[in-house]
């Protein structure tokens, strides 16, 4: 049998940074990569033609959500995650480690596993290795996530390095209760932003025979410095490992540039779309928000740069009306932007490794988007 994926990268000669091709059984992924998430076995508001449209090679699932609704055994029954969602790209399902730790009170956490309340009805669950990659195994994803323990970095070290060492007993039994030659797993990195736990615990999950390795633990409160600091020791630790590497929950604009420096491959956030909701859409020249009155009578499209079908078809007036109309119609051209932009974002990367502009993009963006405020700018213009 061959390996679930594939992936060969090459330095880029920017930092830690590669360029590199992650084949998967429903087609290939270019990296650097975005991941839109589709939580839900959906991207709020969007159709797979629009994430066609966009420009998505892969989106995200989750276990705990999938779960409880509508349970991973109708979705086998129905022919698998895929089908049940009519997406026929790759599909990375996380494990639901990140859900359990944002339920806060209402999990408790053991050697075991994690019992918890649904969040929908308050029934009690229970979520363990080996029944994550059970699930996982049901909903037929491409990628699956070992089950690993997320910290608040901030609490007390012993607490941390303890969430640490179990999320390394929990990668072994996930590798042992993997199932099924067409899916890959990859094992998660925790321990906080202690540069003593990082490495040794990117040491222990790269010693195990993972398919590919996520950085965990992060953009949960630290500061861009900090989780910059906590890559840079994850990237030395890993050496030339040749596996892709995902840093999950991160993908803002800004974001992007120090963690594709030192080698990160793929990335996803909710961040993209839960701001287009509330009107702020990402643009070539900074960024927007609809709710702003000073919209209401602009003719010009939300980005003149860009090929989607809002900016292609509607005005900035339309959009900021939409808004304020509460229309449902709001939510889905602004979301196709956002995603549009971001995913346009990661191909810029791409070309700006390639070619040896990294620097300039990087530099052009973080002109746009780095001071808080500072309203819209002379456009980045697409590569």
């Amino acid at each position: 049998m061959g390996d679930p994926v594939s992936f060969m990268a090459r330095p880029s000669g920017v930092g830690s940074a590669r360029l590199g091709r992650l084949e998967t059984p429903h087609g290939g992924i270019d990296t650097p990569q975005f991941m839109p998430v589709g939580t839900q076995a959906t991207v709020k508001s969007l159709s797979p033609a629009d994430l066609r449209a966009s420009g998505a090679q892969v989106i995200l699932g989750n276990t705990y959500h999938l779960a409880l609704r509508p349970g991973a055994e109708r979705i086998a029954r129905l022919g698998g995650l895929h089908r049940f969602m009519a997406w026929d790209g790759p599909i990375l399902t996380d494990s639901g480690g990140f859900q359990v730790f944002s339920l806060g009170h209402l999990a408790r956490v053991d050697d075991d596993g994690v019992t918890f309340a649904s969040h929908i009805d308050g029934s009690p669950h229970r979520l363990s290795p080996e029944r994550s990659l059970e699930i996982q195994a049901l909903l037929g994803s491409d990628i699956a996530m070992a089950f690993d323990q997320l910290i608040d970095p901030t609490r007390a070290p012993g607490q941390v390095e303890a969430a640490m060492e179990r999320t390394h007993r929990w990668a072994e039994r996930s590798l042992s209760a993997r199932s099924g030659a067409e899916q890959a797993l990859f094992g998660i990195v925790q321990g906080g932003i202690d540069p003593v736990l990082r490495q040794r615990s990117a040491a222990t999950i790269a010693a195990l025979p993972f398919d590919g390795i996520a950085i965990g633990g992060l953009s949960v409160g630290e500061s861009k410095e900090a989780m910059a600091s906590t890559l840079e020791v994850v990237a030395a630790a890993l050496g030339d490992d040749p596996r892709p590497r995902y840093l999950m929950g991160v993908g803002s604009p800004l974001d992007f540039f120090p963690a594709v420096e030192r080698g990160i491959d793929l990335f996803d956030c909710v961040l993209p779309t839960r701001v287009a909701r509330n009107g702020q859409l990402w643009t070539s020249a900074g960024k927007l928000n609809l709710r702003n009155a000073r919209f209401l009578d602009d003719p010009r499209p939300a980005d003149p740069h860009c090929g989607c079908e809002t900016c292609r078809t509607h005005s900035r007036a339309y959009l900021a009306h939409l808004f304020r109309a509460g229309e449902l119609l709001a939510y889905r051209l602004a979301t196709l932007h956002n995603v549009t932009y971001t995913l346009t974002l990661m191909r810029q990367i791409r070309a700006s490794l390639a070619d040896r502009s990294f620097a300039s993009l990087r530099d052009a963006v973080e002109a746009r988007y780095g001071v808080v405020g500072s309203g819209e700018k002379p456009p980045l213009t697409a590569r």
